[in-house]
């Protein structure tokens, strides 16, 4: 695939307000109030009402929309000046690096790919909320809404610039062991600049607890898969330059939002969608985000009749393919669509078994430190599966042994 030159990190980034307050879970209603009312003094008025409208699709973060229904203004004028509140989950700075997700947010919204961040406060941000309905996961498997989000991505991925970032070792602190496991983590994938897919999941997998023998083993096998993924994945040629572009890394359901205007069929109006929740994005392999994306076809349930066919995948990789060549600059004059489709399509196969190992190592820390109801601990087992599942099917010696192919990988294969 023809790589592009990205244009030059964003300048300028993370200098956002910040507002010296915590959202406290255990008094929820107060400390929202108060993190919204030191951003809008204004709604502290004697017309103001104001309302905290919970979302529940996720499951790293509390999200709230808080809105002021003042007598006379209309459900429209009420969701300009809506506000979004996004509350860290806990524990989770050892999984996410949320001075990077600001400049994520920062550079996407000078992008015009994302709304606008008002502020920071000790254990989140606020931004504006973006009028829209979240989808669901069977709404990600109708046509007009896949080929939505095949142009958004192609969007993000042709036009946002990548910005890395190496930790300068220095005397001291970083001469310790966690310098020891930052030199690891920024070097994990060799001529790849950090941070990136594969740096990522090396800090992760660094973050494992290891109090148990067990813990022990599961990590030491873990960081071998890791390993071999790297050796077999990481140089291969892709999009972008070094061949990362920049990537969501976390397209569920709930982080697609169908846009108001393009639930209109009047006119024959194209469906438009935005994508929110950057805390994951990073540098990555098209192929990756894509693949990470089918998976989520399936839900937090993990249903495998719902995973695209290559049919389906075929005409979303064709759409992504037209957008992204259309937007990226220096486009190459001879670039043949059709075999770039067919390039990333094949890509998009060979990463289909890394989004699991992924989530799974994850999902294994968050089991430990989420304080959120939802089983981490047997989501893990689910999504290192279909890992686990993909190794057996490539596995040249297990399927001389005749041992059949994992649910997932047979809906994978499936044509139609």
């Amino acid at each position: 695939m023809p790589s592009n030159e990205s244009s030059p990190p964003a300048k300028g980034l993370g200098h956002l307000r910040h507002i010296p307050i915590s959202y406290d879970s255990d008094n929820p209603s107060s400390s929202a109030r108060e993190l919204i009312l030191a951003l809008r003094p204004d709604w502290a008025s004697p017309d103001s009402n104001i309302e905290f409208i919970p979302f529940k699709d996720g499951i790293t973060n509390t999200l709230l929309k808080a809105v002021n229904r003042k007598n006379g203004l209309s459900d429209d004028e009420i969701d300009k000046e809506a506000v979004l509140l996004r509350a860290y989950g806990h524990g989770t700075d050892v999984l996410i690096d949320r001075h990077r997700e600001t400049q994520n947010h920062e550079l996407l919204m000078r992008c015009g790919l994302a709304p606008e961040l008002l502020a920071r406060f000790d254990n989140g941000m606020l931004y504006r909320y973006i009028r829209g309905t979240p989808t669901q996961p069977a709404d990600l498997r109708k046509p007009s809404i896949y080929l939505a989000v095949a142009r958004r991505i192609a969007q993000w991925h042709a036009t946002v610039p990548c910005i890395h970032e190496t930790h300068v070792q220095t005397n001291g602190a970083n001469g310790s062991a966690n310098g020891s496991h930052q030199a690891k983590i920024d070097h994990a994938a060799p001529g790849k600049p950090p941070p990136n897919v594969w740096t990522v999941m090396q800090k992760w997998i660094l973050a494992l607890p290891t109090e148990t023998e067990a813990q022990r083993r599961r990590q030491a096998n873990l960081q071998r898969e890791l390993d071999s993924l790297i050796e077999e994945l990481s140089q291969r040629p892709g999009l972008g330059e070094n061949g990362l572009v920049f990537a969501h890394c976390d397209l569920l359901s709930g982080n697609v939002i169908i846009e108001p205007q393009s639930t209109e069929k009047a006119n024959g109006r194209q469906t438009s969608v935005s994508f929110i929740d950057y805390e994951y994005a990073t540098p990555s392999p098209a192929a990756f985000d894509l693949a990470n994306h089918f998976a989520e076809w399936g839900g937090f349930e993990c249903d495998y009749t719902a995973m695209p066919t290559r049919a389906q995948r075929l005409e979303f990789i064709r759409e992504y393919v037209r957008t992204y060549f259309k937007l990226v600059p220096k486009r190459p004059s001879d670039v043949d669509e059709e075999e770039e489709t067919q390039k990333l399509l094949e890509e998009t196969d060979v990463f289909r078994g890394v989004p699991g190992f992924y989530w799974g190592i994850w999902a294994l820390i968050q089991a430990t430190i989420s304080h959120i109801d939802f089983d981490y601990a047997e989501y893990a087992e689910l999504r290192l599966g279909e890992y686990w599942g993909w190794r057996e099917s490539t596995d040249e010696a297990r399927g001389r042994a005749g041992k059949g192919l994992s649910a997932r990988e047979k809906r994978w294969a499936q044509l139609e």
